[in-house]
């Protein structure tokens, strides 16, 4: 038997399964095209297969455990993943070996494999999609200072462990500097971008979107920290206030604030203007939701989280050439320009104002959409951000032979 002799890369993915996690199945696939051999762990998804070759990455499954409500469930859902991976990991490398070891967080705790790595004396690449204690801070109220100080520990163990750090943009990257001491030279931005090869505009579908209503879309996680209630609650203001009839809204994902916001739904009396999709996997399917709105919405609210955020649906939205509104974050304005329209922070009145704004003016959404689409082809998709990835790696490579 042959033995491939390219550099093994093992990720780590905790909250997501693959390929439905855009970024760490981009960051793959590049990857693989640039010469690596890649192995992602990650969770389980109902009616996926726990071992499994997709587009050249190695894809090993485990059950995720699932608990009910409740704060305390996610550090004891977190250490049931960390030990699962961390079994995997063990085996992989006594069976086959890497060469790095790339977290993609949350958790953070994931530094302790991190550690154990640069022990057996692997790289280790830190890519820090979201920063957990700020998120913390805006999802949970008790025990919000003893978690946040535990949270921040364990980020700062996954900066030191790491050889070199990802950022999803330069307020993320500014965070680790600044809070991680991390050396500029060792820390990438590498934005997250829409793939031009999954996800084009197709023809609108008309059972959709009859030609009299006027489509509001949302594609995205629904958390409480995500803002989908002061969609619906602007929904209700365009609805019932400006008498905005013809509109309807479909919501396309899922998450844990869903009981609470179809609750929403009834009791602002709005069955009839808003679907619940839910996930929407397939990318041929996705391009046609997003290919017959009217107008896509971006509603995470101004907190210590969303303000350092760059939203991939925002870019997707764009990519299909529709204009968005949202609240008016940093990272908005530095993804979306004049391709969106940008609604006082967590106010939703201006928010519906801003959405009737279009409702009303058929040309500027096209013109809004038309930017939009152009800046993604010019500088936004992911096609963009593959080099910085690699220049990344290359970093690892050079560093590699510098201690031999």
């Amino acid at each position: 038997m042959a033995v491939d002799k390219r550099r093994h890369v093992v990720m780590l993915l905790e909250n997501n399964p693959y390929p439905d996690d855009s970024r760490v199945r981009q960051e793959a696939l590049a990857l693989t095209g640039a010469g690596y051999r890649v192995t992602v762990i990650c969770p389980l998804k109902p009616g996926q297969e726990k071992r499994q070759q997709l587009g050249g990455v190695s894809v090993r499954r485990f059950r995720l455990l699932r608990l009910g409500g409740g704060q305390l469930k996610y550090p004891i859902e977190y250490l049931a993943a960390l030990v699962t991976m961390l079994v995997h990991t063990i085996t992989i490398y006594f069976r086959e070996g890497f060469d790095i070891l790339h977290m993609h967080n949350p958790p953070d705790i994931l530094a302790c494999i991190g550690l154990l790595a640069r022990v057996l004396g692997k790289q280790v690449v830190f890519d820090q999609h979201d920063l957990a204690p700020e998120m913390y801070q805006v999802r949970f109220v008790r025990h919000r200072q003893l978690i946040y100080k535990a949270l921040c520990l364990s980020e700062r163990l996954a900066y030191r462990v790491a050889n070199i750090t990802l950022a999803t943009n330069v307020t993320q990257r500014n965070v680790q500097l600044m809070r991680g001491g991390i050396p500029p030279e060792r820390s990438f931005v590498v934005r997250n971008g829409p793939d031009l090869d999954r996800l084009n505009p197709v023809p609108v579908d008309k059972q959709l979107k009859p030609p009299e209503q006027v489509l509001v879309g949302y594609v995205g996680v629904m958390g409480p920290q995500d803002g989908v209630d002061c969609l619906l609650r602007a929904m209700d203001v365009l609805v019932h206030s400006m008498g905005e009839d013809q509109v309807r809204c479909l919501l396309i994902g899922d998450g844990d604030a869903r009981p609470q916001l179809t609750g929403l739904v009834r009791e602002l009396g709005l069955d009839d203007h808003v679907t619940f999709v839910g996930w929407v996997s397939d990318s041929q399917e996705l391009s046609r939701y997003l290919s017959s709105m009217d107008i896509c919405v971006e509603p995470a609210p101004s907190n210590v989280y969303n303000d350092t955020c760059t939203m991939i649906k925002v870019m997707e939205y764009m990519c299909f050439a529709k204009p968005v509104v949202v609240f008016d974050l940093p990272e908005h304005r530095c993804s979306a320009g004049e391709a969106a329209l940008y609604a006082l922070p967590n106010d939703p009145v201006d928010l519906a104002e801003k959405i009737a704004m279009l409702i009303r003016d058929a040309a500027r959404r096209q013109e809004m959409g038309r930017i939009g689409r152009e800046r993604i082809l010019k500088v936004l998709a992911w096609q963009h951000q593959v080099p910085n990835l690699l220049a990344a790696y290359r970093y690892l490579e050079r560093s590699k032979a510098r201690r031999k």
